[in-house]
């Protein structure tokens, strides 16, 4: 039986769609996170004008086959098969899985095999033929895998900017994925491990203090979802720099194309009445039992990860801009998750990665500048990724970021403003009251420093205030005790300053 590889996901994708192929007994290998070495590689042996998807899925691969070939394996076209994701439509994406066998025959693996997904019951013959008998029933369990990678990433980028100890939420990742990993891997149900991972979250402290911008990413399918050099590293990077940022799951886009595949059923239905009632039927068990299932591994990580933004409600966003009958990429999306993120306050700036020459993201940016004129408060910014360019691209990102910084203090003083903390904080951080008697009066259930597992109100987009919210989540005596403190406070400090020398002899 030939050992499957595949790759060109995040870590935490990786790992898990691994535990899944072993769990069914295949050899099966994660290749690294591309760089740029990788692309050169890709660049090399692949036709010019391409994606940089290509380049770096490309020279990914067949850097990690000529290592082996240099290490003295020997049959390697027997026994390795590549396994990527496949589409067709009017972007270059149709045109991978040919690019890839243009670009390993080239590089002298004339025989390798690669096969694609999201080609149906190609997909299972193929794998079959191969040895590899994979059943419809097996996708259930590939869908798992999807929706656990997503969980762990979204909790990771939002606990990640604000860890107290270097490292925490790193090493919480690796833990849990790991646990996971090897609960997939044994067929053995989810719950106990899901528990155990959101209980380490409760052994993390967050420090809430700093007000960060959260920031978006959005684009091109396998642009935005990188971690390493073929999208900058944006999103570590973004957390170097003071904000927030918001990964897009890749369980958005298998929602995205059951709803088109709902939309393009229901348009058709006068060529065969009860044909289209049963797929509309399965399409929406589908749908269902894929929200379900992520909802339900929510629950067990204390509903701490974002739900699912609805389809429904993201085609509605973009619809006044953009056709949503249009496909390709990721269609109407990118305008509808742009309006989205800043109407219900889930971003103050949005950025749009994308490979250079894009055509579904090219088109989708021709309306971005119309939108967020109209929404006013949108900060955009759109990115063609060309695998070198990294100091300019992240200047003008930077540019914007300084702006949502901006909104996020703003956001924060509101919020202090609206509870009457503000007097009460400005001397707190300035050091003119006691810390201790603060947190022993007032703050002692809810103190500043959060845990991890502390799942925040939303009033605003920022989670500092956010946190103040919860942190001063006070009933009526307690804010009249607030103002009592306040008062007697600004007393205090005025008598210490007034008669310094007898303050300091009283205490």
């Amino acid at each position: 039986m030939p050992t499957i590889l595949f790759g060109g996901l995040t870590e935490a994708h990786g790992i898990l769609i691994r535990a899944f192929f072993e769990g069914l007994g295949y050899p099966t290998i994660t290749l690294p996170i591309p760089d740029n070495e990788d692309f050169k590689v890709g660049k090399t042996y692949c036709n010019k004008g391409q994606c940089n998807p290509v380049y770096y899925t490309a020279g990914n691969l067949i850097r990690f086959l000529m290592e082996r070939k240099a290490r003295g394996e020997r049959d390697i076209e027997e026994r390795y098969v590549f396994i990527t994701a496949g589409s067709c439509g009017p972007c270059r994406f149709g045109m991978y899985e040919a690019e890839y066998r243009k670009a390993l025959r080239d590089a002298g693996f004339r025989d390798f095999r690669v096969i694609a997904l999201q080609q149906g019951d190609a997909l299972v013959k193929n794998l079959n033929m191969l040895g590899f008998p994979l059943e419809k029933k097996h996708y259930t369990s590939l869908a798992k895998s999807i929706i656990l990678g997503d969980l762990i990433n979204n909790i990771y980028y939002k606990i990640k900017p604000y860890e107290i100890t270097k490292e925490s939420a790193d090493n919480w990742k690796q833990n849990s994925l790991l646990l996971i990993y090897r609960f997939l891997r044994d067929k053995r149900p989810l719950r106990k491990a899901l528990r155990t991972a959101f209980k380490e979250l409760t052994r993390i402290d967050l420090d809430y203090s700093i007000p960060k911008p959260k920031v978006k990413i959005i684009g091109e399918f396998f642009s935005q979802i990188q971690e390493g050099d073929s999208s900058y590293h944006m999103p570590s990077w973004l957390i170097e720099e003071g904000a927030e940022p918001l990964v897009e799951p890749l369980t958005t886009w298998v929602d995205y194309l059951i709803w088109g595949k709902l939309q393009f059923t229901w348009e058709r239905a006068f060529r065969s009445i009860l044909g289209t009632f049963k797929l509309m039927v399965i399409l929406k068990l589908l749908k269902i039992s894929i929200h379900l299932l992520y909802n339900y591994y929510r629950l067990l990580l204390g509903n701490r990860p974002d739900p699912l933004s609805s389809q429904r409600r993201i085609a509605a966003h973009a619809n006044p801009y953009y056709n949503t009958k249009l496909r390709g990429g990721e269609g109407h999306m990118e305008v509808g998750k742009h309006i989205h993120s800043i109407k219900n306050k889930k971003a103050h700036m949005v950025i749009s990665l994308k490979p250079f020459g894009c055509m579904p993201s090219t088109q989708s940016d021709g309306v971005q500048t119309k939108v967020s004129g109209d929404l006013g408060d949108g900060l955009f910014v759109s990115i063609e990724t060309t695998g070198d360019a990294e100091v300019n691209i992240k200047s003008r990102v930077l540019m914007k970021l300084q702006e949502a910084k901006k909104k996020a203090m703003e956001e924060y003083q509101e919020a202090l403003k609206s509870l009457n903390l503000e007097n009460l904080l400005e001397n707190y951080q300035n050091k003119s009251l006691n810390k201790s008697l603060l947190y022993g009066c007032l703050l002692r259930p809810k103190p500043v420093i959060l845990k991890a597992s502390t799942r925040l109100p939303h009033h605003y987009c920022t989670t500092t205030a956010n946190a103040l919210y919860y942190t001063a989540g006070l009933n009526s005596f307690q804010k009249k005790l607030l103002k009592l403190l306040t008062y007697s406070f600004q007393k205090t400090l005025s008598g210490q300053s007034s008669h310094p020398e007898k303050s300091q002899v009283e205490h």
